[in-house]
């Protein structure tokens, strides 16, 4: 009996590893590459770009240069800098630059309203400021790294395809041994996890978006009440992405790593405080949350664990014990190629790939403490704590 079920158990290990690996590729095949860039002429919309800004003294520098090398119209483009009460050196980088390019203007946003988030309340003050003539607003955070042909390909695709909300997943950079350890896992949880067809159907009224890159149609963030209408939600891209579809519009997320890359983090510190503040949110709330961080860390460690018992079995005599260690082998190969795969794809050392256990349990333990945060009451982002 105990040897029919190490069969059985190694065999339904095999089916779940395949079914995730499946899914995970079909998830990735629903983020539609961007197109072409369309012809820059004299009659290309005007478009405002607006980065909120708070301590980004590492990053604003290169954000912005990559937006001042957009092979974009210069006279159709404009860049708005929010400095969000920034502690460090972000305004006098920002004015530096704004010197010599007209094309960036620097504002000062006001102390924070009570109710709003700081990343809300930068976004609607960029808003306000832009140009009457903008036709399309671009949210992008500080850390992106624009390449040229990004604005024409991001409008290209819009336009073409008839959204008004389009957001773009970029590359992301991955330096120090805690992004690397910890990001590759947490992107494939979420492509176990989600479900994207749901989630880019027209017909459906969910939605995904990530924060790094926004294009908007301008009337219709105006008309809806731009991030004022997600002023007091940690994950506002998500849900202003939800506002406008819901309202009837057309929203979509599409790859960008062509056209543009990403440092999210820069360490454990970092990387903590970021995904425990929204990781509830991003998985749909408590009970889901504790339930995901459980079942990622079992099944991780499985893929050691189960072709382990199953060698010792076979090593002491086992004839079923042996039989049972090839669909184990099988599978827990696979699942460490997958990863290895991906270490591959995110341009980092392949024994990365190896580590994946560690990752999903560093993972849920972060997990735990978003979860701990909300019940607490409170989030803390940027030197801010939240309600």
């Amino acid at each position: 009996m105990v040897q029919n079920v190490e069969l059985a158990l190694s065999c339904a290990w095999l089916a779940l590893v395949a079914w995730l690996i499946l899914r995970a590729f079909n998830q990735r095949g629903l983020l539609p590459p961007l197109h072409p860039p369309g012809p820059n002429t004299e009659s290309a919309p005007h478009i405002t770009a607006i980065v909120p800004a708070r301590d980004e003294e590492a990053n604003i520098a290169r954000c912005l240069d990559g937006l001042l090398a957009q092979s974009y119209p210069a006279d159709r483009l404009r860049v708005v800098v929010v400095d969000d009460q920034s502690a460090d050196a972000t305004p006098a980088i920002v004015s530096a630059i704004a010197a010599q390019h007209p094309q960036v203007c620097l504002l000062q946003a006001p102390p924070l309203p009570p109710g709003w988030i700081g990343k809300c309340h930068a976004c609607q003050v960029g808003a306000y400021a832009v140009p009457p003539e903008t036709e399309w607003l671009c949210f992008l955070d500080a850390d992106v790294r624009p390449r040229p042909a990004l604005l024409s390909r991001a409008l290209a695709t819009a336009q073409s395809e008839r959204l008004d909300l389009l957001s773009l997943a970029p590359r992301q950079e991955l330096g120090s041994f805690a992004e690397r350890l910890v990001m590759p896992c947490g992107l494939y949880l979420m492509a176990f996890y989600q479900d994207l067809a749901d989630l880019q159907s027209r017909a459906g009224d969910d939605a995904t978006a990530t924060g790094q890159f926004m294009l908007v149609r301008r009337e219709v963030y105006d008309s809806l009440g731009g991030h004022a209408a997600v002023r007091g939600i940690i994950c506002e891209d998500v849900a202003l992405a939800r506002v406008i579809k819901r309202a009837g519009r057309r929203v979509a997320l599409h790859d960008g790593r062509e056209a543009i890359s990403a440092r999210m983090y820069t360490g454990w510190h970092s990387l903590w405080e970021g995904v425990a503040k929204n990781l509830v949110d991003m998985l749909g709330g408590p009970v889901p949350t504790v339930v995901t961080a459980v079942a990622a860390t079992v099944i991780a460690w499985a893929a050691w664990l189960i072709p382990a018992v199953a060698a010792v079995g076979c090593v002491n005599g086992s004839s079923s014990s042996c039989v049972a260690l090839a669909p184990a082998l099988a599978a827990s190969a696979a699942a460490a190629g997958f990863h290895m795969a991906g270490a591959h794809y995110f341009g980092i050392p392949l024994w990365y790939g190896l580590l994946f256990p560690a990752g999903y349990t560093a993972g849920a333990v972060m997990a735990i403490d978003s979860l701990r945060l909300r019940l607490r009451g409170q989030v803390t982002w940027k030197g801010r704590t939240y309600p």
